[in-house]
């Protein structure tokens, strides 16, 4: 009973064993001590031989099997198995099959079990993984380069934040020897420690499993950046945080830059007159510059809450500083439409209630905002209606002037002319209204000229003002008698003006005192003559009468009672008044002869002259005085008519006081002139007798014998003005006289 147990038992653990085998994933071949081998059909249809090979020879068939070199190197295996015990594996591809086998084998039971593996699939996988880690491979060769070759600072922290890789750009920056060196004495990047520090931005990376970015300041190659740090936690594993270092130092400049300039900007818009606004792409106001708050009259409160494009409009509607329209919805939404305008600025102007205009420009903002200038227009629009109503008077005016005016451009073209010039060359409007050049105007009008060479004259005077910026004038006659006077004159604005004055009247009148004033001049010719052949013919009377009247007086006729005595004094006296009144004439009628210049001392002619009239002073009992100053010195002048000069003076003075009045003859001068000053104290003259005092054809201003002709005070100023000097009188009645003459020296 027990051994049939026993039998059983091992008939059940025999199929037991051979239910493994067949579900077991590898196939068994054992190769027996004397080189037999026993295998499964199944192995021996893996391999590719039907029936199974008995030895290890048979494993090898043309065109089936192992190949030669698989069949030697599982020979030489199970060889050294059963020698030596040595197990063995290796991988065999048997021919004509895709399959790929790995075989284990070792020693058993004086044998060996040699196992076979179908490891296609596996293999496979295997050759997938071995490209894919190549790829990885290259992969992080050319990332490793790439990170090695970055010019920015990169690295990698373990999970405890230390620094385990660094790349060379690091290096540089923290002036290290290699990366080894940084990453052994744990050289940050960035200084100090705590909440600033830089560990605080890669801690914060790895406690949220999220990138963090700060900004820190750090010194790299001895100069200050600003560096904008990026901790980016890596998954586990390798886990720990990577990191890199961008230089921000030119984009904070830049942004600073940029914020200066746009409060410099700013702060430039409120010094404009102009009002800005500047909405941004939600429609919300961002800004609007001091003329707009005050145009719009809007309050700073309301503005700092930005409020949006619409409730500014219609702010700006309460305000009553938008035009006035039946439907503003329509018009706000056709104004909120400028914000997605494509075709750039966009330009109107408003009219408002009260007579205002407002010149309105939106410019749609790249960022999708709009900006908005308000120019407040009022008073140019005024300005252009006067200048309007200005331009419509001038043209009214020069159509109505008597002038003849025309316009010409630089190239000589003729821009705007009046009723006038047209007339006066007879040209129709159709002629004129094509602008002709100057040159094609006179040649076509050259005939109407007395003479047509003068309208060359014309032309290169119009061009001389518009080129040349010169201001030339002529006249012109005309053919039919007519006389014209032009100019050409410059204008400010590049142009030239070319007039024409009818002078014909003016030349007709001048003619004719052209022939007057020949006329007289030569009946003032035959005065003169006359009265200078009259005054010599009176000399020889005059001589003979005072010859006689000295011999009688001599007693050469005989003894003359006491009476007759006093008649030929009397004479004598008349005749030498006489001769004095002739030299006088002459002097008057010789005045404008040359004279003849020399040195002449003041002060000598002046005692000179005073020592002349000094007889006729004392017989008046008159305090007649001399005041010679130390300035008076020499002119250059006649000293013959000089001294007659200053002569007539004093005795116009000595006539004109009564007795026992006072003249003064006072001299002085300075570097440039000279100065005879004769005053008295006499009664004076009116402001009649003032004005005709110089005339020598007047009524004589003293009423006395010896000046009865009063041809004095006229040879005075003759004599003056012939030596380039001035002669004043000033004189009221009752307080003197006082004649002042200034000579060159």
């Amino acid at each position: 009973m027990r051994a049939k147990a026993a039998a059983g038992a091992t008939a059940a653990d025999n199929d037991k064993l051979s239910a493994l085998l067949g579900s077991a994933p590898a196939l068994a071949m054992v190769v027996h001590p004397d080189g037999r081998l026993e295998l499964p059909d199944r192995l021996a249809d893996w391999i590719g031989l039907s029936p199974p090979p008995r030895f290890l020879a048979d494993m090898v068939t043309p065109g089936a099997g192992l190949t030669s070199e698989d069949a030697v190197t599982l020979n030489d295996a199970v060889t050294a198995a059963q020698k030596a015990g040595e197990p063995f594996a290796l991988a065999i591809r048997p021919q004509g099959s895709s399959r790929t086998l790995t075989v284990q084998g070792q020693r058993a039971a004086g044998g060996v079990v040699v196992w076979f593996f179908d490891a296609t699939e596996s293999q496979a996988r295997i050759g997938e993984l071995l490209g894919q880690t190549a790829q990885l491979t290259d992969a992080f060769g050319a990332l490793k380069g790439l990170i090695e070759a970055a010019p920015l600072p990169m690295w990698y922290r373990g999970p405890d934040l230390r620094l385990a890789m660094v790349n060379s750009a690091y290096v540089r920056a923290v002036e290290g020897r290699d990366a080894r060196d940084v990453v052994g004495r744990g050289i940050e990047l960035i200084e100090g420690s705590g909440v600033g520090g830089p560990l605080a931005n890669a801690g914060r990376a790895r406690d949220t499993d999220r990138p963090s970015i700060a900004n820190a300041p750090a010194t790299i190659e001895g100069a200050r950046k600003m560096l904008r740090i990026h901790d980016v936690p890596l998954p586990t594993p390798p886990g720990g945080v990577a990191g890199f270092a961008i230089d921000i130092e030119e984009l904070e400049q830049a942004r600073g830059g940029i914020k200066r300039f746009a409060d410099a900007q700013r702060a430039m818009l409120d010094r404009l007159s102009a009002g800005v606004a500047q909405f941004a792409a939600d429609r919300t106001l961002t800004f609007c510059n001091e003329p707009f708050i005050r145009m719009f009259a809007m309050r700073g409160e309301w503005l700092a809450d930005r409020p949006e494009f619409d409730r500014v409009l219609e702010r700006m509607r309460e305000a009553k500083r938008l035009p006035e329209v039946r439907d503003f919805p329509g018009w706000k939404a056709e104004r909120r439409d400028w914000f997605l305008a494509a075709t750039g600025t966009i330009e109107e102007s408003w009219t408002l209630s009260g007579g205002s205009h407002l010149r309105v420009v939106g410019h749609p903002l790249p960022d999708g905002g709009l900006l908005l200038i308000f120019e407040d227009r009022t008073e140019q629009v005024q300005l252009a209606s006067a200048r309007d109503t200005l331009l419509r008077v001038r043209t009214a005016t020069f159509d109505n002037l008597f002038e003849a005016i025309g316009v010409f451009a630089g190239d000589g073209r003729l821009q705007i002319w009046n009723n006038r010039f047209r007339q006066i060359w007879g040209f129709d409007e159709e002629f004129l209204a094509t602008h002709p050049r100057i040159d094609a105007l006179v040649g076509e009008r050259s005939a109407m000229l007395a003479s047509p060479s003068r309208a060359s004259v014309i032309a290169e005077l119009v061009r001389s003002a518009a080129v040349g910026r010169t201001q030339r004038g002529g006249r012109v006659a005309f053919a039919d008698g007519r006389h014209y006077e032009f100019a050409g004159v410059p204008l400010p604005d590049g142009n030239a003006l070319f007039t024409m004055l009818d002078i014909s009247d003016s030349r007709r009148a001048e003619q004719a005192l052209r022939d007057r004033n020949e006329a007289l001049e030569a009946a003032d010719r035959i005065k003169t003559a006359f009265v200078a052949n009259m005054s010599y013919e009176l000399r020889t009377p005059l001589t003979s009468i005072q010859g006689f009247a000295e011999m009688m007086g001599e007693g050469y006729a005989g003894k003359l009672p006491k009476q007759a005595d006093g008649y030929v004094d009397a004479i004598l006296e008349s005749t030498a008044r006489l001769a004095a009144l002739v030299d006088d004439v002459l002097d008057l009628a010789e005045s404008e002869r040359e004279i003849e210049l020399q040195d002449v001392d003041l002060e000598t002619l002046a005692a000179a002259a005073a020592e002349s009239v000094a007889p006729a002073a004392k017989r008046k009992s008159i305090d007649f005085a001399i005041e010679v100053a130390p300035s008076t010195g020499m002119v250059k002048g006649d000293p013959k008519k000089l001294r007659e000069m200053t002569e007539h003076l004093l005795r116009h003075a000595v006539a004109g006081v009564g007795e026992k009045g006072r003249v003064l003859l006072h001299t002085d001068g300075d570097e440039k002139r000279a100065r005879i000053v004769v005053s008295d104290d006499g009664a004076g003259m009116d402001e009649a007798a003032v004005a005709r005092a110089f005339d020598p054809f007047a009524e004589p201003a003293v009423q006395d014998d010896s000046r009865a002709l009063g041809l004095g005070l006229p040879l005075a100023k003759q004599f003056a003005e012939a030596h380039g000097g001035t002669i004043q009188l000033l004189s009221e009645p009752g307080a003197g006289t006082l004649i002042t003459v200034e000579l060159p020296r």
